[in-house]
């Protein structure tokens, strides 16, 4: 590109990518995908009328999409992972368990405490939503929940994992990016992390409470025909434990998930040996088409296979085709350099850092962007107004991964909604952690409270971390 991106001109791309994005999906009810292609159809165009390369425009995209490979490889694979687990019984298994130790009164809560234990344990979002929280998403539905309200403690639990295990690629790269130490990033987590927890946990609990007698007939009978339609047993619990070990022994995603797909189809001929190889191809290609006779059982079951991530795939390489664009000609980067300068106290620093998290989620809708580019804008500020790295770490967290799951056109929010079968706008007034960790690092951030700063004299972090203030 021939002249260099004005400030006020990057600043009006975004603007109209949001009204078109906006208007898109909230008031004509569109898919993503259109409306990031008409922005996508529409950046190229100015990025022609300035000067640009085809080729100049062909690497963005290039750049852009290289970076998503990997994730996309292993959303293919949870895709086949839900159709075989479903059809070895394991998720049947799962929400039969689930129905005798889940409280049916604080059905909601529970389920809360349940994905943030064990996502803490997995260190995957990702994974706890598309295994453990589509069986209690079916458990809800079969109580009576509102299935928004379910399917936002199932992602609020997720997230809180994800965020405070130590096995988590966003926490590993919010520490790499501030350049501090992963153990002390996530005790440092705990400042905002824990009084969301409990919020969130209090609100689920206040809007969860179900009664004594929810719905009890609905779970009997929900019961019986998992019994009699699936194979239910104890060593379903064998692929679940599998996560924990590959998770614990830090092996990568995509090797796990291939290893408990091999288990997951030798326990599906173990269990029926007369199986045909044909059908084991559509669990995995097709999902897995439950033919119980109950439609709400049915519905909740047939689900899963490589095609049914399609959708969410064709997503993410549009909007990892817009991130690529928009950081090829600057876009963003031209946004977000004059703000930093600007801000003059830790308030102001963390406000900004946290907006422009957010904002990356909304423009981009890749959550790995999030962290990197305020990141990356922010650093020396944060050094320069004696704030430590360890506060810029957590403020990446608070305000760029977890946030991505509320927006619409956004990898992880598309996923939720692709996985549980609720759209985005639906279970967002219900993600309560994710909506409370950007105003509790923004009150941190005025406070003084849990906000880590650099100790001039010894240059090392002060362990009074509530004296910094606004």
């Amino acid at each position: 590109m021939e002249n260099k991106v004005s400030f006020k001109e990057a600043i009006s791309i975004l603007l109209v990518m949001l009204l078109i994005l906006g208007f898109g999906v909230i008031k004509f009810g569109l898919s993503p995908q259109t409306p990031v292609l008409v922005v996508i159809g529409l950046l190229v165009l100015w990025a022609k009328v300035r000067g640009s390369s085809w080729d100049d425009i062909h690497s963005g995209i290039i750049d852009g999409v290289k970076n998503g490979i990997v994730p996309i490889f292993i959303f293919i694979l949870i895709g086949a992972l839900i159709g075989t687990w479903i059809a070895a019984g394991i998720i049947p298994s799962m929400m039969v368990a689930g129905f005798h130790m889940i409280s049916v009164k604080w059905f909601v809560p529970s389920v809360f405490l349940v994905c943030a234990i064990i996502g803490t344990s997995i260190g995957s979002a990702f994974t706890i939503i598309s295994t453990l929280g589509i069986a209690l998403f079916g458990m809800g539905t079969t109580l009576g929940v509102n299935p928004a309200l379910v399917a936002g403690a199932i992602i609020s639990g997720a997230i809180f994992g994800d965020k405070t295990s130590p096995l988590s690629d966003s926490t590993n790269l919010a520490s790499a990016i501030a350049e501090d130490d992963l153990f002390a990033h996530i005790k440092n987590l705990m400042w905002t992390t824990i009084p969301a927890f409990l919020i969130s946990l209090v609100l689920y609990a206040i809007l969860g409470n179900t009664g004594s007698n929810a719905s009890l007939g609905n779970i009997n009978t929900t019961l019986n025909i998992l019994n009699s339609n699936f194979i239910i047993s104890w060593w379903a619990i064998l692929p679940v434990g599998l996560l924990f070990i590959c998770a614990i022994s830090k092996i990568p995603a995509i090797a796990t998930l291939i290893l408990n797909i091999t288990v997951t189809v030798g326990m599906i001929f173990i269990q029926k040996p007369g199986t045909p190889v044909k059908d084991i191809a559509g669990f995995i290609e097709n999902g897995f088409v439950s033919k119980t006779g109950n439609a709400a059982v049915d519905a909740l079951l047939t689900r899963g296979g490589i095609t049914s991530m399609m959708g969410t795939v064709s997503l993410i390489f549009l909007t990892l085709s817009l991130g690529g664009l928009l950081m090829k000609f600057d876009v963003i980067q031209t946004a977000m350099t004059p703000l930093a300068a600007k801000l003059k106290t830790p308030g102001a620093v963390v406000t900004a850092t946290i907006l422009s998290g957010i904002g990356v989620n909304i423009f981009v809708g890749e959550q790995y962007l999030s962290v990197i580019l305020p990141g990356k804008a922010f650093k020396e500020t944060f050094n320069k107004r004696g704030l430590d790295n360890l506060a810029l770490s957590r403020v990446l967290e608070d305000g760029g991964t977890v946030i991505n799951y509320l927006i619409p056109w956004g990898v992880a929010g598309a996923f939720a909604a692709n996985t549980l079968g609720v759209s985005t706008l639906e279970f967002l007034p219900f993600c309560f952690f994710s909506l409370l960790s950007p105003v509790l690092s923004i009150i941190s951030g005025f406070t003084g409270i849990g906000l880590r700063r650099i100790d001039k004299k010894s240059k090392s972090v002060s362990d009074k971390s509530d004296t910094v203030t606004a």
